[in-house]
């Protein structure tokens, strides 16, 4: 078969098509949820833990979908929330910071990279080896510069998430043991790991109910009406399962 005076392979596009039909364990997971209804956050998590496991850690995650204008700069919705039991991801954070104290605190506290104008000049060269970036108020002076080149990968420091700080100890420590950041996309979503797989129920329950409160606590006060229309929990392979708010609007 041709395409426009090309040859066109049938079978890469069956192939395709065949990767993009839904496993058998995620067709097995989907009889095994109600896809009407909201679970309370236990039994949700219950319902997510018998679905059947894929071959690697996944990670599980908690969406939000948010009754918010992001476009709105007095409705952006950011934070961050440490996990009572950690995310179960490694973190490599840099520290942006000249040599002294806070560098040599950093360190300390298990940073894999710590300096000043040399890791600015890699960032500047499309380096990012990393998944958090802290920074000094000093450091940040020149760091800011890095606008282009960090912001659109989330990893530019900010006062607000508390990456912008002389205690680059605590701030390390902090990321390192579960510490997540989360904030609204375009389309009003926000999405945050809570952990993996492998994590005891229990484990996932308590960390869920951490990262329910702290969005809700960053409800602005701009926003109007039903805050957080819409949360479901998933693992990276499975189906999502609805989780209903209720226990939560009520402790409020």
């Amino acid at each position: 078969m041709k395409e426009r005076g090309r040859e066109f392979d049938s079978s890469k596009l069956a192939s395709t098509a065949h990767k993009q039909m839904p496993s058998k364990r995620y067709k097995k997971a989907l009889e095994m949820v109600d896809g009407k209804k909201a679970y309370l956050l236990k039994s949700a998590v219950e319902v997510l833990t018998k679905f059947p496991k894929a071959k690697f850690n996944e990670t599980i995650d908690l969406a939000f979908k948010l009754g918010i204008d992001p476009r709105q700069s007095d409705q952006m919705v950011r934070g961050t929330v440490p996990l009572p039991h950690g995310s179960g991801k490694t973190v490599r954070v840099l520290v942006f910071a000249r040599p002294g104290g806070a560098a040599d605190a950093a360190k300390a506290a298990g940073a894999e990279y710590v300096g000043f104008e040399d890791l600015i000049k890699r960032c500047n060269e499309g380096w990012s080896d990393f998944d958090v970036a802290i920074a000094t108020p000093e450091a940040m002076s020149e760091a800011r510069k890095l606008g282009k080149a960090l912001g659109p990968r989330g990893l530019m420091p900010n006062p607000k998430t508390g990456t912008v700080t002389e205690d680059t100890a605590k701030a390390v420590k902090e990321v390192k043991a579960g510490r997540v950041e989360f904030k609204v996309d375009k389309g009003g979503n926000v999405h945050v790991p809570i952990g993996k797989a492998s994590f005891a129920p229990e484990q996932l329950v308590e960390n869920a109910r951490a990262v329910i409160e702290a969005v809700a606590k960053a409800r602005p006060h701009t926003a109007k009406g039903v805050f957080i229309n819409s949360c479901t929990l998933s693992a990276t392979m499975s189906p999502a399962v609805r989780v209903d708010l209720k226990e939560f609007q009520q402790a409020a």
